[in-house]
């Protein structure tokens, strides 16, 4: 195993950053392609710069912040954070006490870190279900998480969103939804309500997954648990500040469904072209994904074997797609404890500028040359960690 845990994830992530920079400099922005599905980005117009101040920014755009997320998420209140995983750990602080029990369902295990590692901050008990039927609440539940779509995108159905929710009610636990990426995919792709419609009391999104806004969240839910969540906060300043908040603002107002729904026309094509060389990719709902354990098996269909972990490969692959074509992922340049699941997203800007065609013989030709390096795990630890 050459990734054994978060201090080796972060040597990689600084080895990918270096390669950006790298092929920046030599190449220019146009020989990237970053198709995490998380590209996000920054769009403040001119008259917004003279505004980003301590206090005169948030005067300004917390108040249209407000209208525009809560036509995004609905909800009563909202408030915007410098990280979804911020929003998660105030609300965990503001609405539990050490020694209860936080309680989270998601379609696929394994959850986010930023659930379990805020529990544990809190000194909260974690428990987490990936199956409905197994799902329940136990004494000292005083928060419930519903994932709306997994890392890997894999979504919450209404069904198992209902039964949830009913359950609360009837216990009055409140619940909160961590749509990251569900805020778009569930409401865009799968046409399934907004979480607060669904009956969730707090909904929280990623305002740079799949729409063009900066890395931050947007919190919204009942006025009564937003201000608690709010004062928490403050106390530990989770809160976004002024240009992060005009960037959020510009994002939902330049919001278009459209871009996300053309995505699935490429997606087609690509998962189409690849099954002809590969076995192992899935769709998602936006692009491409193959499984750690999948790269594995294609690795043994080439008669090869290797004491790579499954992760290793994925890594690995990602990191010569990034060296060699610039294409970014999430193995690649992802937070530690992100999935180690090889995607490709094609909502992103980046993706409008591949065809198909290219996109497979890419995947194709990356493929042969992580082939040939498993062969030298000295090789394949310099690539991954410099």
């Amino acid at each position: 195993m050459l990734i054994k845990g978060p201090e080796d994830e972060i040597l990689k992530k600084e080895q990918a950053f270096k390669i950006i920079r790298s092929t920046l400099d030599e190449k220019g922005r146009e020989a990237l392609y970053d198709l995490t599905g998380l590209a996000g980005g920054f769009p403040i117009k001119k008259e917004d710069k003279k505004l980003l101040e301590t206090y005169i920014g948030p005067a300004v755009y917390e108040e249209k912040l407000q209208k525009l997320a809560l036509e995004h998420l609905g909800g009563e209140k909202a408030i915007a954070f410098n990280r979804t995983t911020s929003g998660i750990l105030a609300t965990i602080i503001a609405l539990t006490k050490p020694g209860d029990k936080i309680v989270h369902y998601l379609p696929e295990s394994p959850s986010h870190p930023s659930i379990p590692e805020s529990a544990k901050i809190r000194g909260a008990e974690y428990l987490e279900f990936d199956n409905i039927k197994e799902f329940h609440t136990p004494p000292r539940t005083s928060l419930i998480f519903i994932t709306g779509a997994t890392m890997d995108h894999k979504i919450t159905e209404i069904e198992e969103f209902k039964k949830i929710i009913s359950l609360s009610k009837k216990k009055k636990i409140p619940v909160m939804v961590d749509d990251a990426s569900g805020a778009r995919i569930r409401t865009i792709i799968y046409k399934q309500p907004k979480a607060i419609e669904l009956g969730a009391d707090l909904a929280i999104t990623s305002t740079d997954k799949l729409m063009n806004g900066p890395r931050g969240g947007i919190l919204t839910g009942k006025t009564r648990l937003v201000n608690k969540i709010k004062t928490i906060a403050y106390k530990f300043g989770l809160e976004a500040q002024p240009p992060l908040i005009a960037a959020m603002v510009r994002a939902l107002e330049e919001f278009e469904p459209s871009k996300i729904l053309k995505a699935i026309k490429i997606r087609d094509e690509v998962h189409k072209k690849l099954k002809k060389a590969f076995k192992g990719f899935q769709k998602t709902p936006t692009g491409v994904m193959i499984r750690p354990e999948e790269i594995k098996k294609e690795i043994r269909r080439h008669n090869l074997k290797t004491r790579l972990s499954p992760k290793d490969t994925s890594y690995l692959w990602a990191m010569l797609l990034l060296q060699e074509y610039g294409i970014i992922t999430i193995p690649a340049a992802g937070m530690p404890g992100a999935s180690p699941t090889l995607r490709l997203d094609f909502s992103a800007p980046d993706a409008q500028r591949l065809k198909p065609d290219q996109i497979t013989k890419i995947l194709e030709e990356t493929f042969q040359k992580l082939l040939d390096t498993i062969k030298e795990p000295t090789k394949a630890k310099t690539i991954l960690g410099g």
